[in-house]
C-alpha cells in the first residue's frame, strides 16, 4: 500500500491536487509537468485551460476539465477515481487555504486525495515586500460583506492582508473602507497583482493615487501600519480629529476613544475657559488634548498607568500644537494626590478600583465641577450612578451609538461601532 506521513492510504487511484501561482504551468517543476502529461484527466480553472491546451500541443491526452463548476467537476472526479485513472487537479496557491480543498474533502474520501500546496498569494506578497509576516492578520472578502474588515481595522492590526473579491469592488472597496474608518494616514496601501507570474506587480499607492486602469482581477491588498505623518497643527480640525492621525501604543493599537465618542465627551465636559482638567486613564491623550485645542486656557493633568504613556501623549500633544500641564505615569487614585483640585474630570478605562477613583474625584471636585465617565457595561452604570447621586451631583446618562458608512456592492451600509454609555455628574455651584 502507498503511504505518507499522514497515515496509510488505500490502494488505487489518487487525486493529486497541485497548487500553482499566477505563472500557471510555467511555474511548475519539470517533475509536475511530466506528471500532468502522463495524467488521464487534468482539471483546472478556466483561466488555465487555454495555457494547458497550448502546452499539451494537440495531444489527445490528458483530457482537460474546467474546475470552476463543482456540480460538473465532482461527478467526473469520482468516476475517474473509481476507474483507477491518473487525475491531477490544478488549484491556486494552497488548495486548503480558501481553496477548492474543502469542497473536495466534503465529497471525496480523504485517503484518495493528496495535496501539494504552492505558496499562497499572501506569502508571496510579504516575500516581495521583504517583511516578516508572523504578526500579520488576514481577512477574506470573497463573497462576503465588508463589515468585518471595518471592524478589524478598528483593532489596528500591525499588518493586514485583504483577499479581495473583484466582483464586489476589489481593491477599490478596501480603499473606501479604509477611508471611511479614518485610517488612511495610519496604513501603507500595497497592491499585489498576479503574484508569481513573470508580469507580477507590487506597488504602494498613496491615498490620492488612482488605482491602475489595467488592474488585474488576481490581486490582493496589504495594509501595513505606520506612524501617521505629522501634519501642521493648523491643518487639523479644531476637534474630532480622525482616529488614524493619533499615535498609538504599539502593544494595544486601536485602544483609544473613537472620534464620534470623543466629540460627545467634549460636549458633556462643558469645558470652561480656564481651570483644571483631569484626564484619568488618558490612553493616548485624545480627549484631553482636543480639550486644550478648544480651551487653550485649561490646565490639563493626564494620568495613565501604562509605561511610556508620558512620551506618547507628549508626542500627540506636539502634533496638535498643545501643551498639557503634566502627564503622570501612575495608578489612580494614588497618583491624584499630587494634582491640583479639578474643575472638570474625565474618568476613562475600567478596572475594579473605579469606585475608589470616583470617590477620590468627588472628594476633590470643585463647586460647579463636572465629572464624565464613558462606560462599556450596564453593570458599571448601575454601580457608579448611585455614588454620584449620594454625593449630591446632578446626574445625566447618555448612550452613544455611532455607525460608519462602508461600501456594499453599489451602495453603502452602516457598520456599527461599539455603543458607549456616558455617565455625567455636575456639582452645583455655591454662592
Amino acid at each position: 500500500m502507498a503511504s505518507s506521513g499522514a497515515g496509510e492510504r488505500l490502494e488505487g487511484s489518487l487525486l493529486e491536487v497541485l497548487g500553482t501561482d499566477a505563472a500557471g504551468m510555467a511555474g511548475l517543476s519539470g517533475h509536475w509537468q511530466e506528471q500532468i502529461l502522463r495524467a488521464d484527466l487534468v482539471a483546472a480553472p478556466r483561466r488555465l485551460l487555454a495555457d494547458l491546451e497550448l502546452w499539451r500541443g494537440g495531444a489527445p491526452e490528458p483530457q482537460l476539465l474546467a474546475s470552476d463548476r463543482p456540480a460538473e467537476l465532482l461527478p467526473r472526479l469520482q468516476q475517474a477515481l473509481a476507474e483507477g485513472a491518473r487525475v491531477v487537479l490544478l488549484a491556486s496557491g494552497d488548495p486548503l487555504w480558501f481553496g477548492i480543498g474543502r469542497l473536495l474533502l466534503q465529497h471525496l474520501p480523504a485517503e484518495r486525495i493528496r495535496f501539494h500546496p504552492a505558496p499562497t498569494s499572501l506569502q508571496l506578497a510579504f516575500a516581495r515586500l521583504g517583511r516578516p509576516w508572523q504578526d500579520a492578520s488576514w481577512i477574506s472578502l470573497h463573497g462576503r460583506d465588508p463589515e468585518p474588515l471595518a471592524a478589524r481595522l478598528q483593532q489596528r492590526p500591525a499588518a493586514l492582508a485583504v483577499l479581495t473579491d473583484p466582483a464586489r469592488g476589489g481593491a477599490a472597496e478596501v480603499r473606501r473602507i479604509l477611508g471611511a474608518s479614518g485610517l488612511e494616514a495610519a496604513y501603507q496601501f500595497w497592491l499585489g497583482e498576479r503574484l508569481g507570474h513573470p508580469a507580477e506587480r507590487l506597488q504602494r499607492l498613496a491615498p490620492a493615487d488612482p488605482l491602475p486602469q489595467d488592474l488585474h482581477p488576481l490581486h490582493l491588498v496589504l495594509l501595513i501600519a505606520v506612524q501617521p505623518a505629522v501634519p501642521p497643527p493648523e491643518a487639523l480640525p479644531l476637534f474630532g480629529i480622525p482616529d488614524g492621525l493619533w499615535m498609538q501604543h504599539p502593544d494595544q493599537p486601536g485602544l483609544m476613544t473613537k472620534r464620534e465618542v470623543r466629540v460627545q465627551l467634549l460636549a458633556d465636559l462643558e469645558l470652561p475657559v480656564s481651570g483644571v482638567l483631569w484626564d484619568i486613564g488618558a490612553g493616548v491623550g485624545s480627549v484631553g488634548l482636543e480639550a486644550l485645542r478648544l480651551r487653550p486656557g485649561l490646565a490639563l493633568w493626564a494620568v495613565e498607568r501604562r509605561a511610556g504613556a508620558a512620551a506618547l501623549i507628549g508626542a500627540n500633544a506636539d502634533r496638535l500644537g498643545v501643551r498639557p500641564a503634566a502627564v503622570l505615569e501612575g495608578e489612580a487614585p494614588a497618583a491624584l494626590a499630587q494634582l491640583p483640585d479639578p474643575d472638570r474630570v474625565l474618568i476613562g478605562g475600567g478596572g475594579r478600583d473605579r469606585r475608589e477613583v470616583l470617590q477620590a474625584v468627588l472628594d476633590r471636585l470643585r463647586p460647579g465641577g463636572v465629572v464624565v465617565l464613558p462606560l462599556a457595561t450596564l453593570e458599571a452604570l448601575a454601580q457608579l450612578r448611585p455614588q454620584l447621586e449620594q454625593a449630591g451631583l446632578r446626574v445625566g446618562i447618555t448612550q452613544i451609538q455611532a455607525w460608519r458608512g462602508a461600501p456594499l456592492a453599489e451602495g453603502t451600509r452602516l457598520a456599527p461601532l461599539n455603543p458607549v454609555l456616558v455617565l455625567k455628574g455636575a456639582r452645583p455651584a455655591t454662592g
